[in-house]
């Protein structure tokens, strides 16, 4: 991929980055790659989260693709967007072989 193109979908990624630099939203997105389909109020249970605040992660999630949502009768259910997240981590290997190859070329140029 060009130099140019990787940069692009780096400046995609950046709002799944910020999304997950918090560390509520982090422990959201990990209770759901274990278990799909939970609820706000399941969300919340056992944390020290209010729903309200809950409903304003999931909304950054959302937003940064990270997340979406379903409706069951009157309750909105939650899932994880693997596949946003995924093409993150590909997005950020891509960086980590870019800088590989960066300090090689120092390095070779140092020796």
């Amino acid at each position: 991929m060009p130099r140019a193109g990787a940069a692009a979908r780096l400046l995609e990624s950046a709002p799944v980055f910020a999304a997950l630099g918090d560390r509520t939203r982090l422990r959201i997105v990990a209770r759901l790659a274990e278990q799909s389909g939970v609820s706000t109020t399941g969300l919340t249970s056992g944390t020290r989260v209010t729903r309200q605040a809950v409903s304003k992660h999931l909304a950054a999630l959302a937003e940064a693709g990270l997340v979406r949502s379903r409706r069951s009768g009157r309750e909105r259910l939650w899932e994880l967007q693997a596949d946003r997240l995924a093409r993150a981590g590909r997005d950020l290997e891509q960086i980590s072989r870019q800088w590989d190859e960066a300090l090689a070329r120092l390095r070779k140029l140092v020796e």
